[in-house]
């Protein structure tokens, strides 16, 4: 299923240029699809709502299923069990601990002659959090409730609205609308796929809009984002998810094919990659895998993410290995060396970076505190995770005394003249005329 190969060799230059040419291509049938769903939603509102919601998910889907009421959030708590609960409330704590240290301050500086300056940084007035609905509500991916909710609550931001697709059923999973409750989010409405981003970017007659759209999805949840974004603020445009694995010899074969199989499961087009000095290793975390995949409730899904995305690549040094993740610039990086911190300062290009043989990537996924929206497809180049900045936004202040304005224009006129907009130079001159 996947052998080790060496780098730099002809094999393995070909591997490495073909993983760093990886591309997310959205399918053109999917974005005319995707087009003519945002058209009728923003033509027709909770009707074209309640239309695909009954066609693609919810048969018999009605207006009075729409929105999740305070008597539906009573009713989940009933249904969750108290260990599920505790864990819930660990990660809360953790991430806002997090998250409450990226809150940017306003400021104000002064300058000669009684010039102020300034940046405003505020909330944006509503956000719209998508949620996967997750093998038809089955399994309810709660962890994207939190990492999406909680930076826009610490942000600031008033309304907090989530979206997700009812199972057949017209219902939501009980632990999605606790996580939501906890989090501090009670306007909840059952939409799911293009259609649910369409009623947050326009709004309906039930959903109001929202001005900036964050949260996974499929390939059509990911087009209409991109197709709105500039009407609204979204997160990211994100493709299948991705691991890179710096390790050395002492580095446990178990824990790193297990790493490696944890991002494979997610989807076949997901990105798994070891890159290690030690041929022994490789051959181990090869043969490991193997072992491993049978055990796994999603093994189809995982082997042809391994068969068709994964790579096992031998270096020479591990200064050979650091060139090639920061080439890579993975959503995560997980070092598993003698000394992991001593790589960290080299690190240029990541989503996130997990040290040492007891950080897998799913403890950032869940409870640690840091956000798991993070970039792929290399964008971790010039992007970063989704954070409490996500829901902000900045406004200048600019206040100027008559004599800070005559000290300056003199010299706007000159720029402005240059530039050839008069208007702009008789704007100031106007002022210099009384």
């Amino acid at each position: 299923m996947i052998k080790p190969v060496f780098y730099p060799s002809d094999e393995g230059d070909a591997r490495v240029s073909a993983l760093l040419s990886r591309r997310f291509d959205l399918n053109e049938d999917v974005e005319g699809t995707v087009r003519e769903i945002l058209k009728d939603v923003r033509a027709h509102g909770d009707d074209a709502l309640l239309k695909y919601t009954d066609r693609f998910d919810a048969p018999g889907f009605s207006d009075k299923d729409l929105s999740i009421t305070p008597d539906d959030i009573a009713y989940a708590y009933s249904l969750v069990d108290r260990n599920f609960i505790a864990a819930l409330e660990k990660a809360i704590r953790n991430i806002r601990e997090f998250h409450r240290r990226q809150v940017p301050n306003s400021w104000i500086m002064t300058r000669r002659m009684g010039a102020v300056l300034g940046q405003m940084v505020q909330p944006m007035d509503a956000a719209g959090l998508y949620v996967p609905g997750g093998k038809g509500g089955n399994t309810p991916l709660v962890s994207s409730v939190l990492m999406n909710a909680i930076p826009a609550g610490i942000a600031g931001v008033k309304r907090i609205i989530l979206t997700s697709p009812p199972n057949t059923e017209k219902k939501l999973d009980a632990h999605l609308l606790v996580a939501a409750s906890e989090c501090g989010v009670t306007e909840i409405y059952k939409a799911g796929s293009a259609w649910a981003i369409a009623a947050m970017a326009y709004g309906t007659g039930t959903i109001a809009p929202v001005d900036v759209i964050v949260g996974p999805g499929n390939i059509y949840v990911t087009i209409a984002k991109k197709l709105v974004s500039g009407l609204v603020g979204i997160d990211m445009v994100a493709g299948p998810s991705e691991v890179v694995i710096i390790a050395d010899k002492g580095a446990d074969a178990r824990y790193v094919a297990a790493d490696l199989l944890s991002q494979a499961e997610h989807d076949p087009m997901a990105t798994a990659v070891l890159i290690t000095t030690d041929k022994t290793l490789g051959q181990r975390v090869a043969a490991e895998i193997e072992r491993r995949l049978k055990r796994l409730e999603r093994k189809e899904t995982a082997a042809r993410s391994i068969s068709d995305n994964g790579l096992i690549l031998i270096v020479n040094g591990i200064d050979t290995a650091v060139l090639l993740a920061n080439r890579i610039a993975p959503e995560h990086l997980e070092i598993m060396t003698r000394d992991p911190w001593e790589l960290v300062p080299k690190i240029r290009h990541a989503g996130a970076i997990f040290l040492g043989g007891y950080t897998p990537e799913p403890v950032g996924d869940y409870i640690a505190g840091p956000n798991h929206v993070l970039p792929t497809m290399g964008t971790a180049r010039f992007s970063s995770a989704l954070g409490v900045e996500t829901f902000l936004k900045r406004s200048s202040l600019i206040s100027y005394t008559k004599n800070a304005f005559l000290d300056d224009a003199e010299d706007i006129i000159r720029l402005a003249e240059k530039e050839g907009l008069t208007a702009h130079a008789d704007s100031i001159k106007a002022r210099l005329e009384s």
